[in-house]
């Protein structure tokens, strides 16, 4: 049976190439479509943007991670992306270390996308991953790249399929010269196809005992913030590879297999991030309805404790909005949170469930 030849033992690697009108024409589309969304967040005001991007960055991390079977709780994300961002929002549990550590990478990508892409870059991300394992009973290696061979396995033991085979260790180093000298030299590539090359480059070498894919996708992230010159993001690529998730694996597959003409990966990336553009309106119209609710109270006394539940109620608030939950958000004694709950009531903001009693709750009358 004839060995299997990966597209990094192919005589012109790493000399990949793409084109088409085909192709073409969808960066246009995407180009447009990623203008005008920019165009619009930034018409909605600085409070609405951040606000924009702490849902953005927060699906970024949680679906990032989903796609490699790791689920993180989405309050603690949040939670750490407003903490790092500056942005006061209350009401979440503190982030354990592990979730800190991949926020921190996930906000080092976007928000300093102009530093050079280096090794001791990369392992930091890397170890940030994995705060709490280094080199031990596991055999994984933390903060450096790996030592032994790497291969892509499915199935059953003893009857694994190998969807692929990573370059010996012993090239690695040599790969991530080549790669990292690519990504921070000045290009004549469209800057959005930049962004797909390096994810693919990347998988490719998949130079980490782990987290590669995680990490390729925070390398993705910061080639499109400076495909755009703004360390804002209002949309989540990772989120919607998550909804895309088999056919992101088999597009990776068969162009791993494949020559060095990677047209078919390029044109999948491009109408992917399209696609997650066009989901980024459902952020926006989320942002804009909670404009227009604070808009249609203007006016209305609203103290700190109230304006910060308020919000929450407009954002993913979790379950049912009771005096307690209240006293706990807004770190007050029940008496206030009772006060402060029915001042809403009053003023028709709030509306009380049929419920009585401790079973009592509270929603938002949203007109909007």
């Amino acid at each position: 049976m004839m060995k299997r030849i990966y597209i990094h033992q192919q005589p012109e690697w790493p000399r990949l190439h793409w084109g088409g009108e085909e192709l073409a024409r969808s960066l246009a589309e995407m180009r447009h479509k990623q203008g005008r969304l920019i165009g619009r967040m930034e018409s909605i005001g600085f409070s609405l943007q951040q606000e924009a991007m702490l849902e953005t960055l927060t699906s970024d991390v949680v679906k990032s991670s989903e796609i490699e079977g790791e689920f993180l709780d989405t309050g603690q994300v949040r939670s750490s992306v407003a903490r790092q961002l500056g942005m006061d929002i209350g009401g979440l549990r503190p982030p354990d270390r592990g979730v800190e550590g991949i926020v921190e990478l996930m906000l080092d990508a976007t928000q300093n996308y102009a530093r050079p892409l280096t090794d001791e870059r990369l392992f930091g991300w890397h170890a940030a991953l994995f705060p709490s394992v280094w080199s031990g009973p596991s055999g994984m290696t933390v903060g450096s790249y790996r030592t032994e061979g790497m291969q892509v396995v499915s199935g059953p033991m003893g009857r694994q399929r190998v969807h692929y085979e990573a370059p010996s260790p012993g090239r690695v180093e040599e790969e991530m010269r080549a790669f990292l000298d690519w990504f921070d030299a000045p290009a004549d590539t469209d800057a959005v196809l930049v962004a797909g090359l390096a994810h693919l480059w990347f998988v490719i070498i998949h130079p980490f005992d782990d987290g590669n894919g995680r990490i390729a996708r925070a390398i993705t992230d910061m080639a499109l913030a400076r495909s755009e010159g703004i360390s804002q993001r209002f949309y989540s690529m990772s989120s919607q590879i998550r909804l895309e998730r088999n056919s992101y694996y088999d597009v990776l597959e068969s162009t791993g297999k494949g020559l060095t003409d990677v047209t078919e990966w390029m044109m999948w990336f491009v109408a992917c991030l399209s696609r997650a553009i066009e989901s980024a309106d459902a952020t926006l119209a989320a942002t804009l309805n909670k404009a227009r609710f604070w808009e249609r109270i203007a006016g209305v006394p609203i103290n700190e404790r109230q304006s910060k539940v308020i919000n929450l109620l407009l954002g993913d608030f979790q379950g049912k909005l009771t005096t307690s939950k209240w006293a706990k958000i807004g770190k007050c004694s029940q008496v206030t949170a009772f006060r402060d709950i029915s001042g809403l009531v009053e003023r028709g903001i709030l509306a009380r469930s049929t419920e009585g009693g401790r079973s009592t709750s509270y929603c938002l009358v949203n007109d909007g």
